[in-house]
């Protein structure tokens, strides 16, 4: 299935079996849309290179001079059938029980990902469009093997939305000797099947991924060229965008404001943002961030995002939503259980006190704590006093949270079993009781390499409190030394194959840490 084109070949991309065959009808649709904007997506995912290579080198991102986006008094119109988006339960497109669950849950808003939490490979896909656009009629449905019965979507208001693939992404075998963005042909398909007289509300996406004002443009130009090939009216496709890219921190005003006839509000999507935030501060040894799990969710970096957000957001009448508490419940285990619910009130609690309108969920069970930390539905765009324009969005993480070797061998315990995940056709992974997807997996394999990279800069102990130095071959060793103890924890019955998934996990692993492969693909 190799393709060789003018990009090179990626085994990381989504390729289409051999014998694709693009349906006519479709590909009358989808051309000229990848003839117009498939150039545009190269040309801006070259520009963040570019971006990136000037952070490497001390030029890091900041806040654009004054100009109508951020002076002028514009606002956006939030829909009465979206007003209230307290918590947004988001999971894989690719798993029809539990899109179906999350739509039963009560939920204001479900986010059908395709995406971070479904595996990026055909077979996934083609199954998450098919679950989506059932979704989208009302028609979904899983069988219930426990109560022996089908088990259908109910009536309710719940707002869905669904998240295509960025514009960091490409799709291969589609054409000959060709990529096409991922984004237009994630977007094509969803509306060219989509009837606007059986939809409950407008077509909803969420963007993800995106890194300047400029690539708002993108988005605005495709769903307006999309209306007009399906006779919609202008501003009938809506969307939310992450915050998930460190430079689009300082752009998020001007970003609206060039989505402002389309877009609802932005969320901000932190593990992904933390990724980022490590990414474009790669060379800096002050940035090297301690381990995961110390870093409390509202340690400055975050928090004073979040304050601006809600500010930007308010100011324009969007909304702003919270990111994604890692930490799962499970009531098979009422320690976790108890343990995962708290940590989750204290979360969203924080997150609607600086005057967030909503958050993310992963569980139906998390759905009533979530809703219940806003006390009505978008804050009533609330705004802070004396809020700071243009606040530090880069202050050190001093003194926050522990570097220890523990904390390295966890890091890579996790991509281990990640991407044995991964290998087995899932994105998102529940190991030790947290949701762990291509986000955190990213975290854990920036950490270990801020560790290399500046391992003589700072200092990572031992359990005995002995410095121990992080190089290359102290990491392959630590690698081994896991990948032998997740092997030995196995059910002895396991199949051989499965013990070579976790083998060959271990090394694609490593290998994209060495070879410094940090995009988030």
């Amino acid at each position: 299935m190799n393709t060789t084109t003018e990009f090179g070949f990626d085994e990381r991309i989504n390729h289409a079996p051999s014998d694709y065959q693009m349906p006519k009808d479709f590909a009358e649709f989808f051309l000229p849309f990848h003839a117009e904007f498939t150039p545009r997506q190269q040309a801006l995912a070259a520009k963040r290179r570019e971006v990136l290579e000037k952070s490497h080198r001390g030029i890091l991102p900041d806040f654009l001079r004054a100009s109508e986006a951020n002076e002028a008094n514009w606002k956006i119109e939030i829909p009465k059938w979206c007003e209230d988006q307290r918590n947004q339960m988001t999971g894989p497109a690719d798993d029809a029980e539990l899109v179906v669950k999350m739509l039963n849950s009560g939920a204001p808003g479900v986010m059908i990902d395709l995406e971070d939490s479904m595996a990026n490979v055909w077979e996934n896909l083609q199954i998450g469009y098919k679950n989506s656009l059932s979704a989208l009629r009302g028609e979904l449905s899983y069988y219930d093997k426990k109560r022996e019965r089908e088990v259908l979507i109910n009536e309710s208001k719940t707002v869905l939305l669904i998240r295509v693939r960025g514009l960091h992404l490409n799709q291969a075998n589609i054409l000959p000797n060709e990529l096409v963005s991922a984004s237009v042909f994630d977007v094509a398909n969803i509306a060219f099947r989509a009837d606007a007289e059986k939809l409950k509300h407008p077509l909803t996406f969420y963007i993800p991924k995106s890194e300047s004002a400029e690539e708002a443009l993108f988005w605005r130009d495709l769903f307006q060229t999309i209306e007009d090939a399906k006779g919609w009216k202008r501003g009938f496709i809506k969307c939310f965008a992450l915050v998930e890219a460190h430079p689009l921190a300082f752009r998020m005003e001007e970003f609206l404001f060039n989505l402002r006839e389309h877009i609802l509000g932005l969320n901000l999507g932190r593990w992904d943002y933390m990724a980022s935030l490590i990414h474009f501060n790669l060379e800096n040894p002050d940035w090297v961030l301690p381990d995961r799990n110390t870093i409390p969710s509202d340690v400055a970096f975050f928090q004073n995002l979040r304050e601006l957000m809600v500010e930007i957001c308010h100011k324009h009448g969007a909304l702003a939503i919270g990111g994604m508490t890692a930490l799962f419940p499970n009531r098979a285990d009422q320690e976790l259980n108890e343990r995962a619910l708290k940590v989750l009130e204290a979360d969203k609690n924080n997150e609607a006190s600086v005057g967030m309108d909503g958050a993310w969920t992963g569980h139906p069970d998390q759905n009533e704590i979530a809703v219940a930390q806003f006390p009505v539905p978008n804050q009533n765009f609330v705004r802070r006093e004396n809020a700071v324009r243009n606040p530090d969005l880069r202050p050190i993480p001093e003194a926050v949270g522990k570097k220890t070797l523990e904390g390295t061998r966890a890091a890579i315990r996790i991509v281990i079993r990640y991407r044995h995940g991964v290998l087995s056709g899932k994105g998102a992974s529940l190991l030790d009781g947290f949701m762990e997807d291509l986000a955190t997996d990213r975290i854990y394999r920036l950490m270990i390499t801020q560790r290399v990279l500046h391992r003589d800069a700072i200092k990572i102990n031992d359990s005995f409190g002995s410095e121990i130095k992080h190089t290359p071959e102290l990491i392959t060793k630590l690698f081994d030394e896991e990948l032998i103890k997740i092997l030995d924890e196995l059910p002895i019955d396991i199949s051989e194959t499965e013990r070579e998934k976790y083998r060959q996990a271990r090394i694609i692993s490593e290998g994209m840490i060495t070879k410094g492969q940090h995009d988030p693909i």
